[in-house]
């Protein structure tokens, strides 16, 4: 599997709340550019398909402070890789429900620390939401 080398690397704090804020100010960078309310990047792997970003803030509410740290501190990287990687992602198909697909693309940040980013797809809409960012081992 190939793996895309982002131009940015994690942000730098271990705090809950300030790796929150830096986050909160790329997403409302994201929120600035889109015409309408849901928030979204064009991917070139998908030829320059919407990929939604609001659905990452859901499943992150369910994950606890210390995992929320974790991930946080690679979203800059991995709104990187959604934009701009042409590199084929892996895909794995839902068992539970034949409309959705799960893509898993592979990155480095700056500092050559690998990480995942998961996008569902769902099938039959055509709709790709941007889920997971985590540190791969």
């Amino acid at each position: 599997m190939q793996i895309f080398q982002s131009s940015f690397g994690k942000f730098p704090s271990t705090s809950h709340g300030e790796v929150l804020r830096l986050a909160r100010r790329e997403f409302h960078k994201i929120q600035k550019r889109t015409p309408r309310r849901q928030a979204y990047v064009r991917s070139k792997y998908f030829r320059k398909d919407k990929i939604f970003v609001n659905q990452f803030w859901q499943h992150l509410g369910q994950k606890r402070a210390g995992d929320q740290v974790r991930r946080l501190r690679l979203y800059n990287c991995a709104i990187d890789l959604i934009r701009n990687t042409s590199i084929s992602p892996e895909t794995i198909f839902s068992k539970a429900d034949s409309n959705l697909l799960l893509h898993r693309f592979a990155g480095k940040t700056k500092d050559n620390e690998p990480f995942i980013v998961q996008v569902k797809e769902n099938k039959r809409t055509g709709r790709k939401d941007f889920m997971s960012v985590f540190p791969s081992k």
